[in-house]
């Protein structure tokens, strides 16, 4: 199988890279990657980089003659790549509708012309916004609340319509919070965690009540494998979530006790705008068309986490110094901290 990886170098992609190049060893892998903000090449191990069926492309889905002429070559398609972090959408949201509307119809576009026998485009479950009923199925209305979701939103149904058109082999995943090595540090758990371990405040926006079902990473790429591997569920929309359910709070105390920090590190600050309030999966659709079920228990998958980032201090203290990272996280938080109203723990 030749398979193309956009976004390859991001979090979930690269942990995808890693599991296929172990799991599946015979097939080529090419991923396609802009190496923008969250973008990084330290994702991948030696030998990822040494595997004679890995080859990387350093370039944008929005280039047409690149991603045309890739789109030759391959057989499968995983579709990751996206600006993905809901808060710099909110400052700036350019950069998501360029890449993760307008990005996705340039991919659409090249598997019409070259055909491929599977695309699965990566959604989320930030699309649905705060849930009106929960477990949350794929038929749940569709109320983006962000920037960031509204151009997943947007890119979710177009891929759709592509399929419903054009009759392409095309899949979307809707994974639920994602979480485990090599994520980027502004997201909250690692935000936390590399928080934690440098002895700053852990923000937590309002009241901190606000739930996510959580998957650890490992089991989200194994779905999606499953996913690349199961005949007939083209225009078919999937859940991949975990059904474990778990609030801000609860995760910033359990990594404070697991690290041996003190509640005082814990700051309430203003609240996200369109801050989604709850997101709880049904996943009986994943578990029927993909025989797919979490392995990871939430307390597990959190302590190996904790761990990978006490490990791999170099990898994160290199993101954490960049212009680009601290630039924003003044900005972002300063901001947050003026409008706070919030004093203490609650």
């Amino acid at each position: 199988m030749k398979l193309l990886i956009t976004g390859g170098a991001g979090f979930i992609g690269s942990n995808f890279v890693k599991f296929v190049a172990r799991e599946h060893p015979d097939v080529k892998i090419t991923v396609l990657d802009a190496l923008t903000y969250c973008g990084n090449m330290d994702n991948f191990t030696p030998e990822i980089l040494r595997n004679k069926n890995f080859s990387f492309c350093h370039g944008n889905i929005l280039d047409e003659k690149l991603v045309f002429n890739l789109m030759k070559k391959q057989d499968k398609v995983v579709h990751f790549a996206a600006w993905t972090h809901i808060d710099r959408s909110i400052t700036l949201s350019d950069p998501f509708m360029d890449t993760d509307f307008k990005g996705t119809q340039v991919l659409l576009e090249a598997i019409k012309k070259h055909p491929v026998e599977k695309f699965i485009h990566i959604s989320t479950s930030e699309v649905y916004g705060s849930a009106q009923k929960v477990p949350m199925d794929e038929h749940h209305p569709i109320a983006p609340q962000s920037p960031y979701a509204g151009a997943k939103a947007g890119s979710d149904r177009l891929a759709y319509s592509y399929w419903a058109t054009y009759k392409l082999p095309i899949t979307i995943i809707r994974p639920f919070n994602v979480y485990g090595p090599n994520q980027y540090p502004e997201k909250l758990i690692p935000f936390f965690i590399t928080n934690a371990l440098e002895n700053k405040n852990l923000l937590i926006y309002g009241d901190g009540k606000n739930t996510r079902d959580w998957t650890y990473v490992t089991d989200t790429v194994r779905g999606i494998w499953n996913t690349l591997e199961k005949k007939n569920i083209d225009g078919e929309v999937i859940n991949i979530g975990s059904e474990m359910e778990v609030n801000v709070i609860d995760i910033a105390k359990t990594i404070l006790d697991t690290l041996k920090k003190p509640d005082k590190l814990l700051e309430f600050i203003g609240d996200r705008p369109g801050h989604v309030t709850r997101l709880f999966a049904n996943r009986k659709k994943a578990k029927s068309l993909l025989n797919w079920e979490p392995k990871m228990s939430f307390d597990k998958g959190l302590e190996q986490t904790i761990n990978w980032y006490i490990k791999n201090k170099e990898w994160w203290q290199k993101i954490r110094t960049k212009p680009e990272y601290k630039e924003f996280e003044t900005l972002w938080y300063g901001q947050l901290r003026k409008n706070s109203k919030i004093k203490g723990v609650k």
